[in-house]
Formats: C-alpha cells, sequence, structure tokens
C-alpha cells in the first residue's frame, strides 16, 4: 500500500474522529436518549437465560437490531458486522451466499461447499452448519450476540472460535410492528419490516416478517472478442446486483401458564452475482489496488457470474414450565436448492497470452442440488434465580446433501474444453451430544460456573460422479467414499466476582474441539480427496466489566489466549484447488475494549477495540504459492522448496510462525449520535459510524500482494425522529469516502477482490 494512500486514510479518518463532537453509534444510532441520560440496560442469553451483559463471565459483543439495520440500509448483509464487533471479522470470494466469519483470527478460508467452519451461526436457537444456511438473511432482527472464544458446552454444535447468535423479534400479546425502507445508489432497494399482535387474546399470537433488497447490475463486462462458452460481451451493467426476497411466519401459542409453543416458517428466494475477480488487480511487488477500476471488468466466460438460491425452514420451540424446571424442545429443519458460477481467472485469457497463446481460461460452479438439515435438542433447566442454578440436555444433528463441482479447466486440456470436467459428491453429517452447564454464588457476588460437553461426529463424503477426459474416460484413482468419525469432550469453567454494583470481573478456561473434515473438490481434478483431522482449543480469558457515572458510560476489556492444537488449514495446489491438511498448531493472543457513553444530554458514543497476535508454529508444513504456468506471479517473503505435486514441481512456502489467514492485527471502531429537540418533541440528528482495520494476510504464505493494511469505512446519516420516535426520515452514506478496499484474492491470477461501492440514500423507518 502506498504512502500517499496510507496518509490520505489516516487524514480523513482523523477528519471523521474530529467531527465526533459534532455529529454522531454505530452500535445504537436508534432514538433520543432517556431523560436521565442513563443507558439502557443490555439483556443476552449468552448462557441461555436472559442476565445483564455486566453479570455474565463470558466475553460478548452485542448489536441492536436498528443498529444493524442502520448498516444494511444501503443493501449490505451480515458481512456489514466485520470490524464493528471487535474480534470479529468477516468476508466472502463466493459471493453473498457463502460468508467466512473469524473471531480472534479463527476462521477458514476454504471457498469449498462443503468446508467446515470454527464460527457457528445461531438464529433463533437453531444452529446452521452448512456455508450457504449460514448466509440466510437476518431480518426483523432484535439483536445480535458475538461469543468469543470457544463455545461447546450449550449452544448448537461444538466451535472452537465461538457463536454468532442471532435473535429476531419473536411475536407479542399486544400489537408490535417496526418497518424500514431505503432507496439508494444504483437502484437499490432495501425494506425490512415486521408486525405481529394477538389472535386469541393471551393464548395466541402471530408475527410475520420480511425483508426484500435489490441492486441493479452495475459492473461493466467491456470484454469484446470470443468468448469460450457464449457469454455475451461487452454488456454495460452486466454483473454486481442482486434480488433478496425473504418472509417468515412465527405463531405464539400459550394455551396456559405452564405450556409455551413457538413455530417458525420461512422462505429465501436470492438472485444475483458471485463475487467478481480482477484479474491483475495487484501487481508484483506491491498490494494496491489504486489503479484497478471497480466498476469494469474484461471476462469471457461463466455468463456474468450468476448466482441463485432458494430455502426453506421450519422450527417448532416448545417450553414447558414445571415449577422448579423447565423442559424445552427445540426441533428444526432447514432446506436449500442452488447454484454459484464465476470466471476464475478474472479475467480474458486472450488479454494475458503466453508465446501467442491465449491464457488462462476457467471457470468454476458449486450446485447444492438438494441439502437438508435436521435438528433436535431437548433441554432441562432449573427455574428461579437462587444461588444454585443448572440445565442439562442433548443435540441431534443430520446434514445431508449432493452438491456438484463443475471445472472447465483449459490448463489442463489445452485449447479444448472439457465438458467432463464434474463431480458429484454425496455428504452427510451427522453429530449427536449431551451437555450440561452449573453455577453456583459462594458468596454474594462471587459465583462459579462449569459446563461440559460430550460430542460425537461423523462426516462421510462419497463421490458418486468422477471426473473424465474430454473423451469421457474417467482415470480417477482415488478413494470413491471416506468416512471420518471424532468424538471428544469440551468444557469450561469461570468465575465471576461483582467487587461492587457497578465492577466486575471474570476469568474463564474452555476447551473446544471442531470434527474432522473431508475436501472432495479435488475429485474435479482427478485427484484424491484431502481430508483434516480433529482440532482442539484451550484458551484462557479475563476481564472487567464496568458502568460508572451514574451509568453513563458502560466499559468492557478482555484479555485472552489460547492454543489449537492440530489446526485444520487450508491451501492451494497448483491448480488453485482447496487442500486440507493439519499444522501441529496456532497461537494467539489479545484483547478487546468496548465502550459505550452518553456523557451529555442527547449526545451517545461508542467504540470498540481489537488487538491480535497470532502464529501458526510447525515447522515441516508448507503452503503452495502463487504460480501460473510453473512461473510465481508474486513476491513470495517465506523460504521455499521445490516438491512434487499432481500437477508437476511447484513452490512450496514455508508457514512455521505466519500469521493466521484473514486474523486482522487490530480493528477499531468508532461511533456517535447527536440529536438536536424540536420543540414539537420531535429532534434532528446526525450519526456517523467508522471502522478501521489493521494489517490482515489473505494466505497461509508472506507476500508484498496478498493482505490489507488501514482499511477504513464510514458512514453518515442526518435525519428527523418525530415526537415519541414514531417515524424517522434520513438521507445516508455508506463507505462515504468511496474507499476501495481489497477484501481478497485469486493467488495465481494475482486477481483482486472489493469491498462494496458508496451507496448515498434516503430513508424511511416507523413503529407501532
Amino acid at each position: 500500500m502506498s504512502n500517499m494512500f496510507l496518509g490520505r486514510s489516516a487524514l480523513l479518518l482523523t477528519c471523521a474522529l474530529g467531527a465526533l463532537a459534532a455529529t454522531g453509534s454505530a452500535h445504537a444510532q436508534t432514538a433520543p436518549a432517556a431523560a436521565d441520560g442513563a443507558l439502557d440496560e443490555i439483556v443476552v442469553t449468552a448462557e441461555r437465560r436472559s442476565e445483564n451483559l455486566q453479570k455474565v463471565p463470558v466475553s460478548v459483543g452485542v448489536v441492536q437490531g436498528d443498529a444493524l439495520r442502520n448498516l444494511t440500509a444501503g443493501g449490505g448483509d451480515i458481512l456489514e458486522l466485520a470490524a464493528r464487533v471487535p474480534g470479529l471479522y468477516a468476508e466472502t470470494t463466493t459471493g453473498r451466499i457463502f460468508p467466512r466469519f473469524y473471531i480472534r483470527g479463527l476462521g477458514n478460508i476454504d471457498f469449498y461447499l462443503g468446508a467446515s467452519q470454527p464460527v457457528s451461526i445461531i438464529q433463533d436457537d437453531v444452529v446452521l452448519e452448512h456455508v450457504v444456511l449460514k448466509s440466510n438473511p437476518v431480518f426483523d432482527v432484535n439483536q445480535v450476540e458475538v461469543l468469543r472464544g470457544p463455545q461447546g458446552s450449550l449452544f448448537g454444535r461444538n466451535t472452537t472460535a465461538g457463536i454468532i447468535k442471532f435473535d429476531t423479534n419473536r411475536p407479542t400479546m399486544d400489537w408490535q410492528g417496526r418497518a424500514q425502507a431505503s432507496y439508494g445508489s444504483y437502484n437499490t432497494v432495501t425494506f425490512d419490516g415486521g408486525i405481529g399482535g394477538p389472535i386469541v387474546a393471551d393464548k395466541l399470537a402471530f408475527r410475520v416478517s420480511a425483508l426484500y433488497q435489490r441492486r441493479d447490475d452495475w459492473i461493466d463486462n467491456v470484454y469484446d472478442g470470443p468468448s469460450a462458452d457464449g457469454t455475451i460481451s461487452p454488456k454495460k451493467d452486466a454483473m454486481g446486483g442482486f434480488e433478496e426476497k425473504d418472509v417468515r411466519l412465527q405463531l405464539l401459542m400459550t394455551p396456559n401458564d405452564t405450556l409455551s409453543m413457538l413455530t417458525s416458517v420461512h422462505a429465501r428466494d436470492y438472485d444475483g452475482t458471485s463475487t467478481i475477480f480482477h484479474r491483475a488487480g495487484l501487481t508484483k511487488g506491491s498490494n494496491s489496488v489504486a489503479d484497478e477500476p471497480r466498476t469494469k471488468i474484461a471476462l469471457d466466460e461463466a455468463m456474468n457470474n450468476p448466482q441463485a438460491y432458494k430455502t426453506y425452514g421450519a422450527s417448532e420451540h416448545i417450553t414447558l414450565d414445571l415449577g422448579p424446571v423447565s423442559l424445552t424442545s427445540i426441533t428444526a429443519y432447514e432446506t436449500t436448492s442452488g447454484y454459484s458460477r464465476g470466471d476464475t481467472d478474472g479475467g480474458a485469457a486472450a488479454d494475458y497470452p503466453v508465446n501467442g497463446v491465449a491464457n488462462g481460461y476457467g471457470q468454476s460452479q458449486g450446485n447444492v442440488r438438494d441439502l437438508d438439515q435436521l435438528t433436535q435438542e431437548v433441554r432441562l433447566a432449573s427455574n428461579g434465580d437462587g444461588p444454585f442454578k443448572w440445565q442439562v440436555g442433548g443435540l441431534y444433528f443430520d446434514s445431508r446433501d449432493t452438491t456438484d463441482f463443475y471445472q472447465r479447466a483449459y490448463f489442463l486440456t489445452g485449447a479444448a474444453n472439457n465438458p467432463n470436467n464434474w463431480v458429484r459428491l454425496r455428504n452427510k453429517n451427522e453429530s449427536w451430544s449431551l451437555f450440561g452447564q452449573a453455577s453456583y454464588e459462594i458468596v454474594p457476588g462471587f459465583t462459579l460456573t462449569a459446563g461440559g460437553r460430550y460430542t460425537k461426529d461423523i462426516k462421510q463424503t462419497r463421490l458418486v460422479r468422477t471426473a473424465a477426459s474430454a473423451a469421457g474416460v474417467s482415470t480417477y484413482a482415488g478413494r470413491r467414499n471416506v468416512r471420518l468419525k471424532g468424538d471428544e469432550p469440551s468444557w469450561d469453567v469461570s468465575a465471576l466476582y461483582e467487587v461492587n454494583p457497578n465492577v466486575s470481573v471474570y476469568a474463564r478456561v474452555a476447551r473446544g474441539f471442531r470434527g474432522p473434515t473431508i475436501q472432495g473438490r479435488s475429485a474435479v481434478f482427478n485427484a484424491d480427496f484431502t481430508t483434516a483431522d480433529s482440532e482442539t482449543i484451550l484458551s484462557g480469558e479475563g476481564g472487567i466489566k464496568t458502568n460508572f457515572l451514574n451509568n453513563r458510560v458502560r466499559f468492557n476489556l478482555s484479555g485472552f489466549a489460547y492454543r489449537v492444537k492440530d489446526i485444520q488449514l487450508n491451501g492451494n495446489d497448483s491448480a488453485g484447488n482447496g487442500v486440507l491438511f493439519n499444522a501441529d498448531k496456532a497461537e494467539a493472543y489479545g484483547m478487546e475494549a468496548e465502550l459505550e457513553a452518553r456523557p451529555f444530554e442527547n449526545f451517545s458514543l461508542s467504540a470498540g477495540l481489537s488487538l491480535l497476535h497470532s502464529e501458526i508454529k510447525d515447522k515441516n508444513v508448507y503452503a503452495q504459492v502463487c504460480a501460473l504456468n510453473g512461473v510465481v506471479v508474486c513476491t513470495v517473503e517465506d523460504p521455499t522448496i521445490t516438491a512434487n505435486t499432481f500437477f508437476g514441481p511447484a513452490q512450496f512456502a514455508q508457514i512455521d510462525g505466519n500469521p493466521l489467514p484473514n486474523a486482522p492485527k487490530y480493528t477499531a471502531n468508532i461511533a456517535a449520535r447527536y440529536d438536536v429537540p424540536l420543540g414539537n418533541g420531535g429532534a434532528i440528528f446526525a450519526a456517523t459510524d467508522w471502522n478501521i482495520q489493521g494489517y490482515t494476510n489473505f494466505v497461509l504464505y508472506k507476500t508484498k500482494e496478498f493482505n490489507s493494511k488501514g482499511d477504513f469505512e464510514g458512514g453518515l446519516k442526518i435525519g428527523y425522529t418525530a415526537p415519541g420516535g414514531k417515524y424517522e426520515i434520513a438521507a445516508f452514506a455508506r463507505n462515504i469516502t468511496n474507499e476501495k478496499n481489497l477484501k481478497g484474492v485469486i493467488e495465481n491470477y494475482m486477481a483482486a477482490v472489493f469491498n462494496e461501492p458508496r451507496i448515498i440514500g434516503v430513508s424511511l423507518s416507523g413503529k407501532l
């Protein structure tokens, strides 16, 4: 990144922070503060019961629903949470249907549709495991909780990194409703709303929620030449757009005081564009993307990168109050199908000749023909506010899918396309677990909590249709049926001491594990499946949670360290195909700080900071480096060796001591809001939010090109709030400075992936 760019970024950020005195909270861009100026209490369910955030011995980041909707008003999705919650990062190189999450540096860079991620997504108490299900839009949401560190005792499946928990607005026995609509650049439209109330007083209630988002295509395909597959080019506004349509219906039945039954059904229909890779967006020796236009690209195949998915789901949440205890059952089913297609080389082959021959044809497609996930959880928990609390339960998880992978790989077949270069895989993941937790307040203000889980995780991948030559002859000699099993205990022990009503300190030690993983996509190149054994983590953290100045200021600080043994990593072979392997271990340490304040009337401020140092530790592990036609195309800064691969000799870099990929060394965010009261009881307001991201390496090995540093984005919102907050009308801007940040790479083509462009628009919101 150039010094000029860093200087400009620093200047813009400094100006933005200086403007906070006059403008104003990404975490709380909501109605004006209460008359006494005190902060609202934040209630979380990090331990499966409603508790004050300040009294929970877990590091939890919280984003309220209104704040998330402000971030997504410009057409954004859950990736908008990245860098806005300390310790959380998110990205994608496969479009909106495949988000990848990282907590405290732990995540998975693999774009394989069957990839396992160490971050779990819990939506309305239901675990969403498959990467496509994890992209289910979050709408009419009440609150988002990010539980940092290993989680295994209480929620869903085991996870070594943490949990992102989305809780939507539930039906109520009184009429409630809210909606937000916005319109902005590129005909970006967003509607997010929900309404509900009683059907039978005190017995039956409903809530219906909906999300609609769309954006016009805004990226031109400027290639003018022969196409490898009939892609129409050149074409203005060829890609970049999307249309998202979602609906959810919930019914709450309370036939008596002891029984509650919540039924929820939802549907999703998405049609859009997969990630655009800009070939040669990076030049050797630099990570600058300043010279690569974001609004145009030259693609000669993949039909302008289409992507489409349909998802349906239902759940039944039953709670029976038996007096001293409550029995809860959660049954859920999810199903999805769809595809994503992309020009993986990110450019037109004719524009990159080698010895006069077009070079770099290549496109891929993943097609989930059918995926079904069934989960059943049963939990028994104590009631009341006594000093001793406990809960025990079990979870059954079953996920099955049939997935096709297509790879038109001209570098394997010469100038002729291989029409048979695809495989069909059937994947099965079955898991069951038993868990429990107990907490005891030994003396007033001092509570010990311990939890444990035993899990058995079985994964199986079967090759149904193998890759073949252009003549239809299969040469595949690898395994056709792989079955792996992992069974491990997970546990956590924590202590929380309330020094006084405004100050609590806590400490937590936890062990988690992630089951074994199978990478079946490699069969598309007639290469064998690759696998990785289970990984385990031991983590320790401690922190302080405070309220002061008559609850006008809330400040939480945590420090952590962890070691992951047999960590699962993902590299690439010479074809850019994913390869799984275990490294001996990875170690990391860091801290997170969060501040929320209302220092004076009508002004609110929030800020967050995370610091992270991570290292891969294994002197015997190497990752294949960027190469095309046998030539290394990037500047590798690690020691390298030459080794034979399925495709011949290749260069490998030693990754010992390198940071984990997509693990920012730091992130910082700040947001503020200032309200000017009017005589009618309404107010004019200004709000702004900014985030900045430190050095982030995108791959396992170190280069001068495949990283970012100092990237930032900001938003601004100015508007009018009616008396009582009944409605709000505003103008807004997301990525207001139109920063072009590097978010990912395709190594062998020096291809760049960018963030979203600036969106300027207007919004209208209201509530019953």
